[in-house]
C-alpha cells in the first residue's frame, strides 16, 4: 500500500453542501436573469461591453466585498454601455507548485490548508456578491470536478492557460450553461486554444465525479487572449489589432457558434505590470472602433484589479493582493469611466 498520498478525511459532495448552504429564491433568480442577459452579448443580441474584473485572487472575504459593492455603485453609472462581472478567483493555478493556492486551499492565508472550511468560504463568499450586489460572478474553474460546488452561483466561467489543453477540463466546458472563457496556452498557439473552444462546444461522454455523463455542449464557449511566453521565457503580447484580425479569421474558417473574443489585459500581455493595463484596455477600444469585424468580435476585457495598486508578500495590507500585482481602486474607477467614454 502506498503510504505517499496520505487520506485525511473525505469531504461532502456537492449536493450536501448545497444543502447545508442553499441559495434564497431571489438570488437564484439574480443569477439566472443576469447569466441570461450575458449570454445575449456573446450572441451578440446585447450590445454592451464585458468588464470581467476583480483581483488575482479572492483572498478574504471583507476586502473582496468592499471591492464588489464598490464595482456595484460603479455598474449603476455604466449599465448602458459596460456589463461587469467581477473575478471572484478562489482556486489559484501556481506556475510551480508553491505559494497561497487561495481560499479553497486556504480560507485563511496565514492558517493551514482545511479544504472543507475552503468549500464552505468560496461558496459563502459567492452567495454573499450576489446578494449584496446584484451582480454575477467569475471564478476561474482549475479542479473540473469541484465546479459542483458553485456552478448554481457562478455566471461565467474561466479556463486557464495550462488548463485548456487538458481533456477533463474541456469536456467540463461542454456540459457548463453559462459562459466558459478558453485562454490561449502560455505557448501562445492559437490553434489549441481554438481546439479547446471546439471541444467546449461539442457533445461528449465522460467520467464526472464517479459517473458516466454527457454533455449538450457549450455554444457560449470563447477565446481568451492573454498573451504567451516564447521559448527564452519572454513575455509576448497578443492584444494588438494584427492579433485581433488573426483570431477573427481562425473563427471564421472554424464554423464555431458565436465568435467571441475577450482580452486579458494582465498577465503575458502586460509582462504582469499591471499599470500596463490601462494603456492595453484603451487600444482595444480603439481597434474595436476602427473595425466592425473586431467590433463584433471582442466582447469585452479581463483586467487585474483590487483596492491597492501593486501586491505584498505578506497579509498585512488590506485589500493589496498577495499573488500578482493588480491596479488600485482610484486607477480602476477612472479607466471604467474613461472606457465607457470611448465606447
Amino acid at each position: 500500500m502506498s503510504m505517499n498520498m496520505i487520506f485525511e478525511k473525505k469531504l461532502a459532495i456537492p449536493m450536501e453542501v448545497k444543502e447545508m448552504y442553499p441559495l434564497s429564491s431571489s438570488v437564484e433568480e439574480t443569477v439566472q436573469k443576469k447569466v441570461a442577459q450575458l449570454k445575449r452579448v456573446f450572441t451578440g443580441e446585447d450590445g454592451r461591453f464585458l468588464l470581467i474584473i476583480g483581483p488575482c485572487s479572492a483572498d478574504r472575504e471583507d476586502s473582496v466585498m468592499e471591492y464588489v459593492t464598490r464595482l456595484a455603485a460603479v455598474q449603476e453609472k455604466v449599465a448602458d454601455k459596460i456589463m461587469i462581472i467581477p473575478r471572484i478567483y478562489t482556486n489559484k493555478p501556481r506556475t510551480t507548485g508553491s505559494g497561497y493556492k487561495g481560499m479553497l486551499h486556504q480560507p485563511d492565508p496565514d492558517a493551514k490548508p482545511n479544504l472543507f472550511e475552503g468549500i464552505i468560504a468560496i461558496r459563502e463568499l459567492h452567495m454573499r456578491a450576489v446578494s449584496e450586489t446584484g451582480l454575477i460572478c467569475a471564478d476561474e474553474m482549475l479542479y473540473p470536478s469541484n465546479h459542483k460546488y458553485l456552478d448554481d452561483i457562478l455566471g461565467y466561467v474561466a479556463i486557464g492557460a495550462r488548463s485548456v489543453e487538458n481533456q477533463e477540463h474541456r469536456l467540463t466546458a461542454s456540459g457548463i450553461d453559462v459562459p466558459v472563457g478558453m485562454k490561449n496556452p502560455t505557448s501562445g498557439d492559437i490553434d489549441v486554444m481554438m481546439n479547446a473552444i471546439t471541444a467546449a462546444q461539442g457533445r461528449h461522454h465522460f467520467i464526472y465525479r464517479g459517473w458516466q455523463a454527457h454533455s449538450q455542449g457549450n455554444p457560449y464557449a470563447h477565446a481568451i487572449l492573454r498573451g504567451y511566453v516564447n521559448k527564452h521565457g519572454n513575455s509576448l503580447p497578443n492584444y494588438h489589432y494584427e492579433d485581433l484580425s488573426f483570431v477573427n479569421e481562425k473563427y471564421k474558417q472554424s464554423g464555431l457558434l458565436n465568435p467571441s473574443v475577450i482580452v486579458d489585459c494582465n498577465h503575458a500581455n502586460s509582462g504582469k505590470k499591471y499599470i500596463e493595463q490601462i494603456r492595453i484596455a484603451k487600444e482595444i477600444i480603439d481597434s474595436r472602433n476602427y473595425d466592425p469585424e473586431i467590433k463584433s468580435l471582442v466582447k469585452g476585457l479581463m483586467i487585474e484589479s483590487y483596492l491597492e495598486d501593486g501586491n505584498q508578500k505578506s497579509t498585512e495590507e488590506y485589500g493589496k493582493s498577495i499573488t500578482d500585482p493588480c491596479l488600485g481602486w482610484e486607477k480602476t474607477e477612472k479607466l471604467i469611466y474613461d472606457l465607457a467614454e470611448k465606447l
